[in-house]
């Protein structure tokens, strides 16, 4: 009997958990949330718990390099500490609008404060008021197969 390695164990059963409390996390967050795609309402704002949060369809960026098929799964993310959101782009009559999410950045202001920003494809983007950084993503299920890689061409 041996011992059981990573490469016998089944990828897609592989799920993405982090978190981000500085520059250097953040970074990692906003790539593997790029060009996940979700809708207005699977969006939330909890004020009394200070937390914003979100659940999308992830493309996973991680599994795409040379491979014959991509996938996606749902993943959630959720930021703590948050005072105030502001969402600019999106039309408020639509709760099942779908927006695609582009990057993911924190621009610093005083004593560890600022402003973290989800900038969506069309130029919509949800402005997050936060006490301090602390971001958090989850893959919630398998993957399912898609046949579509996002393209990020000069012509795209």
């Amino acid at each position: 009997m041996s011992d059981a390695s990573f490469a016998d164990g089944d990828p897609a059963a592989v799920k993405v958990a982090l978190r981000a409390d500085d520059a250097e996390g953040l970074a990692v967050i906003s790539t593997l949330m790029q060009d996940a795609v979700g809708k207005t309402v699977d969006t939330a704002w909890m004020p009394n718990r200070r937390i914003f949060a979100l659940v999308v369809n992830r493309f996973r960026w991680e599994t795409s390099e040379d491979a014959d098929s991509y996938e996606r799964c749902r993943c959630g993310l959720h930021a703590e500490n948050v005072l105030a959101v502001r969402a600019t782009g999106f039309d408020p009559e639509k709760a099942q609008e779908v927006f695609e999410l582009l990057a993911i950045s924190f621009d610093a202001g005083e004593d560890g404060t600022g402003i973290l920003t989800l900038a969506c494809a069309g130029g919509a983007s949800f402005a997050l008021d936060v006490e301090a950084l602390d971001v958090r993503m989850a893959d919630m299920d398998a993957a399912w197969q898609t046949e579509a890689k996002p393209d990020h061409g000069e012509d795209a």
